[in-house]
């Protein structure tokens, strides 16, 4: 079961601005972004697993974990009988590297996962657009990245319908 949430007329009028942006930029490019497009159904219904588990967020954390401990095994046997494996095999300071590496990944994880809980999905989802609009920053103003008029057209469409909904959610808060 999916978790629902009410969209107001002006959070359907958001959704249907991105989607437009979405549309015409496929048009312009000529192919549907298949990657963009995955990404953001399969964040989504993660997202919304996470969020219908009846358990806390670290014990989910925990799960996905174990979970995915045995994949992670059979790909560390599988790399040692190759002689390719890292961990373990090489310097110390790799393997520290390594080790840290994971407590950088893990720890970042479990407090986002514990902030998440607490919101809506909708919240998250509007949050999840900071980090691509800075990379789009980074590469558009700092590394010169072409952004064509087409590129415009859909990032102020994308833009005027995360304002609206996020005042939206404003006003239902305030309400």
């Amino acid at each position: 079961m999916l978790i629902k949430e009410r969209l107001f007329p002006a959070q359907k009028l958001a959704i249907a601005l991105a989607a437009v942006a979405v549309g015409f930029l496929t048009w312009q490019v000529g192919k549907v972004p298949v990657v963009a497009l995955s990404l953001t159904l399969t964040w989504g219904f993660y997202a919304n697993f996470k969020k219908m588990l009846p358990i806390g967020p670290n014990q989910g954390f925990a799960l996905e974990v174990i979970l995915l401990l045995p994949f992670a095994l059979a790909y560390a046997l599988w790399q040692a009988s190759r002689g390719e494996a890292v961990f373990l095999n090489a310097t110390l300071a790799d393997t520290l590297l390594l080790i840290g590496c994971g407590l950088v990944t893990a720890v970042p994880l479990m407090i986002y996962a514990n902030g998440a809980k607490l919101l809506r999905l909708s919240t998250i989802g509007i949050m999840q657009y900071i980090a691509p609009t800075m990379i789009f920053l980074t590469t558009a103003l700092w590394f010169g990245e072409p952004f064509d008029s087409a590129r415009l057209v859909a990032f102020l469409l994308i833009w005027t319908g995360l304002a609206i909904y996020t005042t939206s959610l404003v006003r239902q808060a305030r309400a």
